[in-house]
């Protein structure tokens, strides 16, 4: 085996990957007020910028990946990341909106698939004991870009222009590429996936109200997440430097909720998930209060990266062992489905503040959805506890 071809070499090519997507998908957030005065769109619209985005990761993703489950890994992941730098080349260069959005569609498309083949093979290729770990530093790309690639992607773009954000991510997708070539095996499945059968984790009930809880609980981050940017501005009173630092401090809090939630026992994924959402409850309905105090704004911006980003890899944990018997597409999915509940997020919050309300009711939306998610994770923990009672019964 060639000395690229290790576990870990794998895990940290698939981490620059997931930062690469991450930091395209969500710089947009840092960008809002110079995409606005730069392409001449209302705030409110660059906030389709990632709804739409989304919306092409939750339906082409699966449709792209189902049609490409008969081809090895390797270049399935290779061809992804050499579209999404493309994409990104088109995004630098977009001199409209409708460009642009167009140049996300298509970014879009490879998310889910890239998401889900990585965490599928990261799951896969270690020891048992080590799979929550093994998820987390896959998602740990994701939540390090938002914690460093956001931020400095906003500032870039605040002293010099929005271009040079997406120049430098086609950069870093050409880095995943060539690391993806160094160090994925090129070997052929050993048994061919069925869709048929992969369709079939739709069956599971714990699958799908997981899924349920992602969709519609999780969603509650969007509303606040994608005008992150112009709160903190109106709001918070911060400059392009105060705006950078309070990106900084929700990355670090995602980063420390991302591995503080990967230490968590497989049995206690689902309790966790009801504490998870009651914080992220409270931290959404107290976070304009708290950012209208600059000395609580960066504290705020923290506690909401960690509580939002603390979540996923319990969510992504439950979705990929509750899906276990549709190994080829159930980490897709998951992608989708983080994607439906970011597109349901950005789209109600584009349609509050079309509306005329303040940030203050934007955020509340936001809680309302999350106090559904902790509805349905009470649901499924009691419906998971029937479930081990009958087991140990009939044993």
């Amino acid at each position: 085996m060639s000395i690229f071809r290790t576990n870990r070499a794998i895990i940290i090519a698939f981490m620059i990957g997931t930062f690469s997507i991450g930091m395209t998908e969500y710089v947009i957030t840092g960008l809002v007020t110079q995409l606005s005065n730069d392409l001449d769109v209302p705030v409110s619209l660059t906030g389709l910028l990632l709804s739409v985005y989304a919306i092409s990761v939750a339906v082409i993703g699966p449709i792209f990946r189902i049609t490409t489950m008969k081809f090895p890994v390797k270049p399935v992941l290779v061809s992804c990341m050499a579209v999404f730098v493309l994409s990104n080349v088109l995004a630098a260069m977009a001199t409209s909106f409708t460009v642009l959005v167009i140049a996300r569609l298509i970014s879009a498309a490879i998310h889910a698939p890239f998401f889900g083949l990585s965490l599928a093979m990261a799951h896969h290729i270690v020891a048992p004991s080590k799979r929550g770990q093994a998820i987390a530093a896959v998602q740990g790309g994701l939540t390090i870009s938002i914690m460093l690639g956001v931020p400095f992607g906003s500032y870039l773009g605040g002293v010099l222009e929005w271009r040079v954000v997406f120049w430098m991510i086609a950069g870093l997708g050409l880095v995943t590429l060539i690391g993806l070539v160094l160090t994925l095996p090129n070997e052929k499945p050993s048994e061919i996936p069925q869709v048929k059968n992969e369709l079939g984790v739709f069956k599971e009930k714990t699958f799908l109200i997981t899924l349920m809880i992602v969709i519609l609980g999780y969603s509650g981050v969007f509303t606040t997440y994608v005008f992150k940017e112009p709160i903190l501005r109106e709001i918070g009173g911060v400059d392009v430097v105060g705006v950078t630092f309070a990106l900084f401090a929700f990355g670090t809090g995602a980063v420390a909720g991302n591995f503080l939630s990967s230490r968590i026992p497989l049995h206690h994924l689902t309790s966790r998930l009801r504490i998870a959402f009651l914080l992220l409850t409270l931290i959404l309905v107290f976070f304009i209060p708290m950012i209208s105090v600059i000395g609580t704004l960066f504290v705020a911006s923290f506690l909401l990266g960690m509580f939002a980003f603390g979540t996923v890899p319990l969510l992504n944990a439950k979705l990929l062992i509750s899906g276990q018997h549709a190994p080829s597409l159930a980490g897709t999915i998951a992608a989708a489905a983080f994607n439906l509940a970011n597109a349901l997020g950005a789209t109600l919050g584009t349609i509050v503040l079309n509306a005329g309300a303040t940030f203050f009711v934007l955020t509340l939306c936001g809680a309302a959805l999350s106090l559904i998610g902790i509805l349905l994770t009470v649901i499924l923990h009691s419906m998971e506890r029937k479930d081990a009672a009958a087991s140990s019964n009939t044993a």
